[in-house]
């Protein structure tokens, strides 16, 4: 049995639950709140939170027009979205001993420096949370269905998964 097997196994006879919780939004998010929440409800089994926070960028040289933003919309389809989202959260705990994925993505019409998403993992183990929250993050950059489009002083396009993030998410083997 594989190391997250039996960690999964052994918190389920514990009557752990894991948790793996998927939220599509318009609002923005507190990070604070949700770290707090998970401290709270996993207790003394974690000993390793690793998060991140993807913010609206202000100059998009490479997957944009170049120009400076001023909007980024995200548009998703309801129920595909997640559906995409839990495959990959389902695979990151097939590969790490995880007791816990938090994903908030934002959809709408957000302004630079706006959060868009947070992947927060909580794991017995920082490799493990770490890992995780990175294979999660560089996933969702090529595998989760949205849609971006980005209007500039330059005009407006779609911005596709870019050759950097299809390099990232290719060394996990996806």
């Amino acid at each position: 049995m594989q190391t997250a097997t039996k960690l999964r196994f052994y918190l389920q006879s514990q009557g752990a639950e894991l948790g793996q919780q998927i939220h599509i939004q318009q609002h923005d998010f507190s990070v604070d709140e949700i770290y707090t929440a998970m401290r709270h409800q996993y207790g003394s089994e974690v000993g390793a939170i690793a998060s991140f926070v993807g913010l609206v960028r202000d100059h998009n040289m490479v997957a944009g027009d170049g120009g400076d933003v001023q909007t980024l919309t995200l548009e998703h389809y309801p129920g595909m979205t997640e559906k995409s989202i839990q495959k990959i959260l389902d695979q990151a705990e097939a590969r790490w001993p995880l007791i816990a994925i938090h994903v908030v993505h934002r959809v709408g019409t957000m302004a630079p420096s706006e959060q868009i998403v947070l992947v927060m993992v909580a794991s017995a183990h920082r490799d493990a949370a770490f890992a995780g929250a990175q294979y999660v993050m560089d996933c969702l950059k090529t595998e989760a269905v949205f849609w971006k489009n980005e209007q500039s002083d330059l005009g407006q396009g779609w911005v596709e998964s870019t050759d950097a993030d299809k390099v990232r998410a290719k060394r996990w083997d996806v």
